[in-house]
């Protein structure tokens, strides 16, 4: 029985005399739009600027050939790769009463030739192929992305923009240390707030004071540290205040429920809720393939052997699930250890790390970040508080 969100097929009877399909290719300059019209035997290929409007004439034009040709078009299904520009082009078209969709990018196979060709044109034969096998309900042949609403998207701006923050400020701090560290000066804090008023009485071992262009240069850092620890506190206290003035809206039950895990605090609660648990998650597998908790298994005619988590390439997250839920779930891990010392996850990673080395430590951290996202997954979705978990009081 098909899962009501199971994107890897088509619920809908594809009937090709009735159905206008296009494929979209899309870059910043332009748009390279190829259809397969009903009735035609050319395939179009058409440039555009990136304008939707001029993507829906178009469509309409297309349509209107192929009514020429005495086909009655009752469908248009669009496509398009995931990539740059999210989603929106999705909800228009769906919003204009067209059959939109967004292709998965590893659904796209591709020539393993080191030198291949690679152009616009030849892309959108390959989306067009894929889009087909999807359309006709060959299953697992194509995957779409979820399309999720703008609502859904604004939702995770505070969390995204929390994490860009504090790796901004983590970066500053390190420059600090390290033009510290390069006069000699040791033991200085700039996290603190009289740490720009300090600047002036320091001296390097040699007696003298931080020379003037370096001495502008910390002034300026430390004002911009100063300026990331007031964006942090506001995005912080603005999300605390949602919570306590909508505690129903959207994924605030799921996010209160989550900060009830003792060691689990509220932007994990918050990640974990818009990231990955409001998706809707069909079973525990994709669960754990979403959160890139899976192993990578290599296994060809007698060899067996597992390479490990899987990982995604160098400038991609596709393939190896979402990296936010990835380091939020190591780093839960480590921390549920502490907080948690009397629960069954607990005692199954101690049972198996007796040995006390460190690359068993590390290589079991991971499954128990996996075994422990599975748990926490039905925790919100049945209820069920995984065993010897400690909650704390509902707020």
């Amino acid at each position: 029985m098909p899962q009501p969100n199971d994107l890897s097929k088509s619920l809908a009877a594809l009937d090709e005399n009735s159905t206008l399909i296009a494929v979209i290719e899309m870059s910043q300059p332009s748009w390279l739009v190829a259809g397969i019209i009903p009735g035609v035997e050319r395939h179009p290929a058409k440039k555009l600027n990136p304008d939707e409007l001029g993507l829906l004439q178009l469509l309409h034009r297309w349509r209107g050939e192929a009514e020429k040709a005495g086909r009655n078009i009752n469908r248009i299904a669009v496509a398009f790769e995931a990539g740059r520009d999210g989603f929106w082009l999705a909800r228009w078209l769906r919003a204009h009463a067209i059959e939109a969709y967004v292709i998965h990018p590893n659904s796209i196979a591709v020539s393993r030739e080191h030198r291949r060709a690679k152009t616009d044109r030849l892309d959108t034969t390959l989306l067009k192929r894929a889009f087909l096998g999807g359309l006709r309900g060959e299953r697992e042949h194509c995957s779409m992305a979820a399309i999720r609403s703008l609502e859904e998207e604004d939702a995770k701006r505070p969390s995204r923009e929390r994490e860009n923050l504090v790796g901004e400020r983590t970066r500053i701090g390190n420059r600090i240390k390290s033009t510290f560290a390069r006069l000699g000066i040791r033991g200085f804090k700039p996290s603190l707030r009289t740490a720009a008023q300090q600047l002036e009485r320091l001296r390097t071992p040699e007696g003298a004071p931080i020379p003037p262009n370096t001495l502008a240069e910390l002034r300026r850092e430390m004002a911009r540290l100063r300026l990331l620890a007031e964006q942090i506190r506001e995005i912080e206290t603005a999300r605390l205040e949602r919570l306590e003035r909508q505690p129903d809206h959207g994924a605030h039950p799921m996010i209160r429920l989550l900060a009830q895990v003792r060691g689990l605090g509220i932007e994990t609660a918050d990640m974990l809720a818009h990231e990955a648990f409001s998706r809707h998650l069909c079973d525990r597998r994709a669960v754990a393939r979403y959160g890139g908790l899976t192993g990578a298994p290599d296994e060809s005619g007698a060899r067996r052997r597992e390479k490990g988590r899987a990982r995604p390439a160098p400038g991609r997250e596709q393939g190896a699930g979402n990296a936010r839920v990835r380091r939020g779930m190591i780093q839960l891990a480590w921390r549920f250890l502490m907080f948690q010392k009397d629960s069954a996850l607990a005692q199954w990673y101690r049972a198996r790390t007796a040995d006390t080395r460190g690359a068993t430590r590390k290589a079991l951290i991971v499954a128990l970040a996996r075994k422990l996202v599975v748990a926490l997954w039905r925790l919100v979705t049945t209820g069920e508080v995984p065993h010897g978990v400690v909650l704390r009081p509902a707020a």
